[in-house]
């Protein structure tokens, strides 16, 4: 492996030359598309569930300090982030993983979840089904939803049942130009005519009384148990955002400012892009937390690991797991670990979003990555195995499918996804017709035309950079010209505003995915998912998304059957292919105690109890 290492870098180091002449020398601001994570030791005891190995250490799922806690503190975080975040701290209207990271120190959410990702009744409100309707009948499926009586927003005023009809009312209004009217929203009796006009409410859903909402869904699947089928999960404060126009919504200071909060802490100061300054909710339904605040700054990856080494931080938020090896060793810090619901993918611009019908249009025979034989050539050109090794320390896997390994039951391991094969590629390509028909080693098109792909992208940290240098290397091994979008990688915000806009400039591009705690894909795969990014879908295809969220679907093989359908599919066609598994991984400083990324267990569930015990960070 060191020769074949040794051998990738030397590679890398010429490439990059090369890009480096094309690009007039410029430094990228960087990013990676979605979070990774770091780790160990300082004098304190600590003690740490056995999670995974990584390399020659065993990486635990949390850490319990046993020192003498001190009187409130506060918990220093840093964003690992390379330029400004957005800010939108609202969860029916941000987009981004950043500011989730940031709403999760002072969240809306309403439901808890066990580690199966299923919801429980041990949070703020709980959830029944309590009528399911006969199937081929009109009679709609009834979600009763109840909230705890005395729970109070962070300004003292109660939790009351409008305030969760709020979220509803927003997204589904027709100045809401978000991604959450999808599919599964459109699932709510009413919530179509409602976004048309044609309704002044949501015919489907109901306050029954100053506790209890009624939702009314036309079906329902296994997904409803955990946030699926139209079911929303947090609350929006109606006594303050209630009369706002939904298009004023995004720049409102309660959105972007100063707001409210159902959990242990509030935001007190925003610093824009840079930070946010959090207190302790004094009226947090489990108790006054015992921390006095918590501090969030964005701190760029190539100051993470010295940041974390003089003491600067508690913890790491979106912690890139290409800094592992710069931090393994450090005695002031432990490092947790668990598999995340998390994939990255290459996608194929294979149509564009409808902005009137709010649908992807299809238009495989007109897109320059119409053939499905390019397409499996690209897949199998890429060396995924070889990057996860050399630059990820094997805390990233070849991904084999779209769902990720942690949802066990649906999962399948027999998957082989594109294992590296340049030959098969190569073979691909000239059964397709892309033939080198000049011998320069480039192919051409089918027609002996120039033949160029459009290569989009997120800049990132060096490691970032080597890696997507090295993609175009792949393909270059097989004969194909690619080529960055704009002629270098793109900002994390700006690659996001160019893949939804559909830039004419992309014709492929290399995202990534958080999954939600619901494995149903209709959230980004269905016809009308704005989040379907590379504008595929086809009867087949939605036949099988509408049957993983049928009623039939409680019956689990059924729904086993469903999800296996739905990645051969997605292995045939090829509209997206998925790269890479990985382990989150979270560093914790030693005078942190009571820290958990346990599953159904995790800190964020119960932030009131974390404690300090130093006035600092310990170095």
């Amino acid at each position: 492996m060191k020769k074949q290492r040794w051998s990738l870098l030397a590679m890398l180091f010429a490439v990059l030359l090369v890009l480096a002449a094309c690009n007039g020398d410029k430094e990228e601001t960087s990013k990676e598309g979605t979070v990774d994570a770091g780790e160990k030791d300082s004098g304190t005891k600590t003690e740490a569930k056995v999670a995974v190995p990584v390399g020659d250490q065993e990486l635990g799922l949390e850490v319990t300090n046993e020192g003498t806690a001190i009187n409130g503190g506060t918990l220093m975080v840093a964003l690992q982030k390379e330029e400004p975040f957005q800010g939108i701290f609202s969860y029916a209207l941000y987009e981004d993983g950043f500011d989730a990271e940031i709403m999760a120190y002072a969240n809306t959410s309403i439901f808890d979840a066990d580690g199966d990702f299923l919801l429980t009744d041990t949070g703020i409100a709980s959830m029944e089904l309590t009528k399911q309707a006969t199937e081929g009948t009109d009679e709609p499926n009834i979600v009763t939803i109840k909230i705890r009586e005395g729970i109070k927003w962070s300004d003292g005023e109660p939790l009351k049942i409008e305030d969760l009809m709020l979220p509803y009312n927003i997204i589904g209004h027709a100045d809401y130009t978000g991604v959450r009217y999808n599919s599964q929203f459109r699932n709510i009796i009413g919530a179509e005519e409602y976004h048309d006009g044609t309704a002044d409410t949501i015919a489907g859903l109901i306050k029954i009384d100053e506790t209890t909402l009624e939702l009314h869904l036309k079906t329902v699947s296994p997904g409803l148990f955990s946030g699926g089928d139209g079911l929303l999960s947090y609350a929006e404060p109606s006594h303050v955002l209630g009369e706002v126009p939904v298009a004023d919504l995004i720049e409102h200071d309660a959105v972007r400012k100063n707001p409210l909060s159902l959990a242990a802490f509030v935001i007190d100061k925003v610093v824009p892009g840079e930070s946010v300054q959090f207190k302790a909710n004094e009226h947090y339904w489990k108790g006054k937390p015992k921390l006095d605040g918590v501090i969030m700054k964005v701190v760029p990856s190539t100051s993470i690991a010295k940041a974390l080494e003089s003491g600067e931080y508690d913890t790491v938020a979106m912690f890139g797991s290409s800094k592992y090896a710069e931090i393994k060793h450090l005695t002031n810090m432990d490092l947790l670990a668990r598999p995340e619901l998390y994939y990255n993918y290459l996608g194929f611009k294979l149509g564009k979003w409808d902005t009137t019908t709010k649908e992807v249009a299809t238009n495989i025979e007109g897109s320059k990555m119409g053939d499905v034989k390019l397409r499996h050539a690209m897949g199998y050109a890429l060396n995924v195995e070889e990057v996860t090794e050399v630059f990820y320390d094997g805390l990233r896997t070849r991904a084999t499918g779209i769902i990720p390994p942690a949802f066990s039951s649906f999962h399948d391991s027999s998957l082989e996804g594109f294992k590296y094969d340049p030959e098969k590629a190569k073979a691909l390509l000239e059964e397709a017709g892309y033939k080198d028909v000049d011998g320069d080693g480039i192919r051409e098109d089918k027609e002996g035309k120039p033949f160029e792909i459009k290569f989009a992208t997120m800049s990132g940290d060096d490691v970032a950079e080597q890696i997507a240098a090295y993609w175009l290397q792949n393909w270059k091994d097989v004969g194909l010209n690619v080529s960055y979008t704009d002629g270098r990688t793109i900002e994390f915000n700006s690659f996001y505003d160019k893949v939804e806009a559909d830039d004419p400039n992309i014709d492929i591009y290399m995202a990534a995915w958080g999954v939600g705690s619901n494995p149903s894909p209709s959230g980004t795969y269905a016809h009308n998912a704005a989040y379907n990014f590379a504008r595929y879908t086809s009867e087949d295809f939605q036949t099988i998304l509408k049957n993983i969220d049928s009623n039939k679907s409680f019956d689990a093989g059924y729904r086993a059957e469903q999800f296996a359908a739905f990645e051969k599919h997605m292995a045939e066609v090829a509209p997206v292919i998925p790269m890479m598994y990985r382990l989150e991984l979270v560093p914790v400083n030693k005078r942190v105690k009571n820290w958990t990324i346990e599953y159904g267990k995790s800190t964020f569930d119960n932030l009131e109890n974390v404690e300090l015990t130093a006035e600092a960070p310990i170095k």
